[in-house]
C-alpha cells in the first residue's frame, strides 16, 4: 500500500519511544494459539462479550469489582440455562442491586447466548468457530458478531475477542489516529472502505513482521501519538 510505511519503520520508531526492543517486548501480549482458543468453553466467550458490553460507556473498574455477582447472577454464563430465561426472570435480574442494574444490556446476554448457541450447533462449538476465523478477514468476524450477535459492533466485539485470545487487532484512538495521518484512511474508521483498507495494511505488515496482529497493532500504537517512555 503506497501510503503504509515498512514494518522496520515503525518497529524501530516504537524501539526508540519506549526505550529499546527489550522494554517494548516487555510490553507486548500475544494471543492464544487457535488449538488452546478452540477449548475455551462458550459460557467464557459469553461471560467475556457481556462484561464489554457493560463496560461499553462505563466505569469498567466497577464492572470488574461487581462481575462475580454478575457470575452468580447468570448461571457461569451456562449457555444452556441463560437459554431457559424467560421475560420476567430476565427482568427480574435485571432488577438485582448487586449487579449493574441496565435491562438493555442485561437483555443482551440471552440474546447472546442465542448468537453462541446457534453457531456452535452447526461448527461444533462457539470456540472453534472464532478459533478457525482467518486472521487475513478478522474484519469479517468483527461484522459477523455485530450482525447477528446484541451490541457487539464498534470496539465491544473486537475488545471482547482480544480478551479471551483470539488474534485482532484494535482500533483504539492511536491506532486510528496512525491510519489517518498517513492518509490510508478518512472519516469514520468503522466504515467499510477503512475498514478493508486497515485490514489490507495490517495483512501487509504480517506479511512483512511474521507477527500477529495483536502484536502489530500494539507496536504501532506505541510509535505513534503519546505514547513515550
Amino acid at each position: 500500500m503506497q501510503n503504509l510505511e515498512k514494518f522496520s519503520a515503525i518497529y524501530q520508531r516504537a524501539c526508540e519511544r519506549k526505550g529499546g526492543p527489550q522494554v517494548l517486548a516487555a510490553g507486548l501480549d500475544k494471543p492464544s494459539p487457535p488449538q488452546v482458543l478452540s477449548t475455551i468453553g462458550d459460557d467464557r466467550f459469553l461471560a467475556e462479550f457481556s462484561k464489554k458490553v457493560f463496560q461499553s460507556g462505563f466505569v469498567w473498574r466497577v464492572v470488574r469489582n461487581k462481575w462475580p455477582n454478575f457470575e452468580r447472577v447468570f448461571f457461569d454464563f451456562n449457555i444452556e440455562k441463560i437459554l431457559l430465561i424467560p421475560d420476567e426472570m430476565l427482568e427480574q435480574k435485571a432488577t438485582d442491586p448487586s449487579i449493574i442494574r441496565n435491562y438493555t444490556k442485561v437483555r443482551t446476554i440471552r440474546d447472546n447466548a442465542i448468537m453462541i448457541d446457534s453457531v456452535a450447533r452447526e461448527h461444533g462449538s462457539f470456540a472453534k468457530f472464532v478459533a478457525d476465523w482467518p486472521n487475513e478477514d478478522i474484519i469479517g468476524l468483527w461484522a459477523y458478531l455485530k450482525k447477528h450477535g446484541a451490541r457487539l459492533g464498534g470496539n465491544t466485539g473486537p475488545y471482547g475477542l482480544r480478551t479471551i485470545g483470539k488474534d485482532t487487532f484494535l482500533l483504539s484512538n492511536d491506532v486510528v489516529g496512525y491510519f489517518t495521518k498517513r492518509n490510508i484512511i478518512s472519516g469514520s474508521a468503522q466504515s467499510k472502505r477503512s475498514l478493508t483498507a486497515i485490514q489490507a495494511s495490517f495483512n501487509e505488515l504480517q506479511q512483512q513482521s511474521g507477527r500477529s496482529l495483536q502484536e502489530l497493532s500494539m507496536i504501532i500504537s506505541k510509535s505513534v501519538g503519546d505514547n513515550y517512555q
